[in-house]
C-alpha cells in the first residue's frame, strides 16, 4: 500500500460560503462559489456551454435541474442566485404545500416591486408537487416573477407537467467522476478557511481515492465522509492525524447503490442487463444483475424479461434458451431470494454465452405488418377444414398431400406464394442446421415437380 500523502496546510485559496455557519457539515461550507470551482458537470458549466452562457449572460427564466443525489442542484441553484445578484428562497416540495408557494410568490412580487430585486425560487423534490401545485407556478414563470429552479431525482419528463416542462430548460447533471472528487477532496485538505487545512492532517492517496470511488458520484458523500475520518481519527505521537486506507473504509462504510424502484435506475438498469446479455457480455450482465438484486428489484420481473430475451435474441439459434430461461423463472417462483440469484446466474450466462438470432422475431413481425396492412391471402382449398358436411361439395381439402405418404415426410408446397417470405434463418449456431434443412426441402420439393427438367 502506498503511503504517499496530500497534506493540508497548504495556502488558503477560498473565502467561507456566504451564509454556512462554521460548524455546518464540509458539504455545505465548501459549496463552490464560482462556476469554476463548480465539481464535475463540465457538460454544463465548462466555457461556450449554454448553461454557463445562460447564468454568466443572465438570461433565464426557468430551469429544471435532474440527477442523483450530490451532484450539486442545491449548490448550482444557489451559486446561479449568487452571481445573477436575486434573493434566493427555497422550498422543499416534501415540507411544503400550496400555502408555502402562494406566500413566496406572494414575497417575491413585494421584494420586486419595493426593492426592484428578482428572486430564484428554489423548489427541490418538484417531482414531489402534484399537478395542481405544479400548475400553481405556470403564471409567474411565465410572466418572469419569479424565476424558477426546479430540482429532482427523477426524469422530469415523466415526473414534471409538461408545461412546466416546456417552459423551462431542462438540464441533466451526472455523477461526478471519482477523478473530479479526488480533486475536490484535495482542495478541500488544502483549504484552511472552509474546508480541513487547518487540521494537522495527513490522507494517504489509497484513501483519498478509496472515497472518491465509493462515494458513487455523490460530492455530499465523498465530502462528509472524509470530514468524519478527520474529526473521529485521533493523532498519533506526533500529533498528525493520519487517514490511512483501513479509516477512509470504515467512514465511508458500504458503497451504497443508487437505484429506485420505479424510476429511471429501474429501466437504465434493466436496460443495461439486457442488451448485456444479447450483446454477449456475461461479466457486464452479471454486474447488472447483482446491482438489481442488491437493491431489491423484484426477482419475477429479471426472470420474466430473461425468458422474453430468450426468444427475441437468441430464438432459433439455440432452442435451448428458452428451455433454460423459462427453467430459471419457475426456479425463481419456487424457491425465492436469496437462492435465487443462482438460477438467474445460470440464465444469465446462458444467454449471454449462446448463439443470437432474431430471424424467428423478425419473421413474426413481418407477418403481422403484412396483416395489418391488409394484404390477403385466402387459405388454398387444399388446406381448408374438411371435416364438416358439406366441405367435400365445396372442394375443401381436395389436393391436400398428407405429408407423411412421402420420402423424408416432404409434401409438395401447398401455400407456394408464402415460401420464403418471413423466415430468414441465420447461419448461426443450430439455426444454420435449419437454413441448410430448408434448402434440402426446396430443392428436394423442386425435383419433385412437375415441371422439373
Amino acid at each position: 500500500m502506498s503511503k504517499k500523502s496530500v497534506a493540508a496546510g497548504d495556502p488558503d485559496w477560498f473565502a467561507p460560503t456566504p451564509g454556512a455557519a462554521a460548524d455546518a457539515p464540509l458539504s455545505a461550507r465548501f459549496r463552490p462559489r464560482i462556476l469554476d470551482e463548480f465539481a464535475g458537470q463540465s457538460h454544463l458549466l465548462a466555457p461556450g456551454k449554454l448553461l454557463r452562457r445562460a447564468i454568466e449572460s443572465d438570461r433565464f427564466s426557468s430551469l429544471l435541474f435532474s440527477g442523483p443525489p450530490g451532484t450539486g442542484k442545491t449548490s448550482l441553484a444557489l451559486l446561479i442566485a449568487e452571481l445573477t445578484h436575486c434573493h434566493f428562497e427555497k422550498i422543499n416540495a416534501v415540507e411544503s404545500g400550496t400555502a408555502e408557494v402562494r406566500k413566496a410568490i406572494a414575497t417575491a412580487s413585494n421584494r420586486l416591486a419595493n426593492t426592484g430585486r428578482r428572486t430564484v425560487l428554489f423548489i427541490d423534490e418538484l417531482h414531489r408537487f402534484n399537478k395542481a401545485q405544479q400548475d400553481l407556478l405556470l403564471p409567474d414563470v411565465e410572466s418572469g416573477l419569479v424565476r424558477l429552479i426546479g430540482a429532482t431525482t427523477m426524469n422530469p419528463f415523466f415526473y414534471v407537467n409538461a408545461p412546466l416542462v416546456s417552459r423551462s430548460q431542462v438540464f441533466i447533471l451526472e455523477p461526478v467522476s471519482p477523478e473530479e472528487l479526488a480533486k475536490l477532496l484535495r482542495r478541500v485538505l488544502a483549504d484552511t478557511s472552509r474546508g480541513l487545512g487547518s487540521l494537522p492532517l495527513e490522507v494517504e492517496d489509497a484513501a483519498l481515492q478509496h472515497l472518491s470511488t465509493l462515494a458513487d458520484g455523490d460530492a455530499r458523500r465523498a465530502l462528509n465522509s472524509l470530514e468524519v475520518a478527520a474529526l473521529t481519527t485521533p493523532p498519533d505521537a506526533t500529533g498528525r492525524i493520519r487517514v490511512s486506507l483501513a479509516v477512509a473504509e470504515e467512514c465511508i462504510q458500504k458503497k451504497a447503490v443508487v437505484y429506485d424502484g420505479d424510476g429511471d435506475a429501474h429501466y437504465d438498469t434493466i436496460s443495461a442487463f439486457i442488451k448485456s446479455v444479447r450483446g454477449s457480455e456475461p461479466d457486464a450482465a452479471l454486474y447488472w444483475l447483482a446491482k438489481m438484486l442488491h437493491a431489491g428489484e423484484d426477482i419475477r420481473f429479471i426472470a420474466r424479461r430473461l425468458v422474453i430475451l430468450a426468444s427475441e435474441d437468441i430464438g432459433m439459434a439455440d432452442p435451448r434458451g428458452i428451455m433454460v430461461a423459462v427453467a430459471a423463472q419457475q426456479a425463481v417462483e419456487f424457491i425465492g431470494m436469496p437462492e435465487a440469484r443462482i438460477p438467474l446466474a445460470e440464465a444469465t450466462v446462458y444467454l449471454a454465452t449462446a448463439p443470437k438470432s432474431n430471424a424467428a422475431y423478425k419473421a413474426m413481425d413481418a407477418a403481422l405488418e403484412e396483416v395489418r396492412r391488409g394484404v390477403t391471402v385466402p387459405v388454398p382449398k387444399s388446406l381448408r377444414d374438411g371435416h364438416y358436411a358439406g366441405a367435400e361439395k365445396l372442394g375443401h381439402g381436395e389436393g391436400y398431400e398428407y405429408a407423411h405418404d412421402h420420402p423424408g415426410a416432404i409434401a409438395p408446397l401447398m401455400s407456394p406464394m408464402l415460401d420464403g417470405r418471413y423466415y430468414h434463418p441465420t447461419q448461426h449456431g443450430y439455426e444454420k442446421n435449419i437454413a441448410d434443412r430448408l434448402e434440402a426441402w426446396r430443392q428436394t420439393r423442386g425435383a419433385r415437380s412437375p415441371d422439373a427438367t
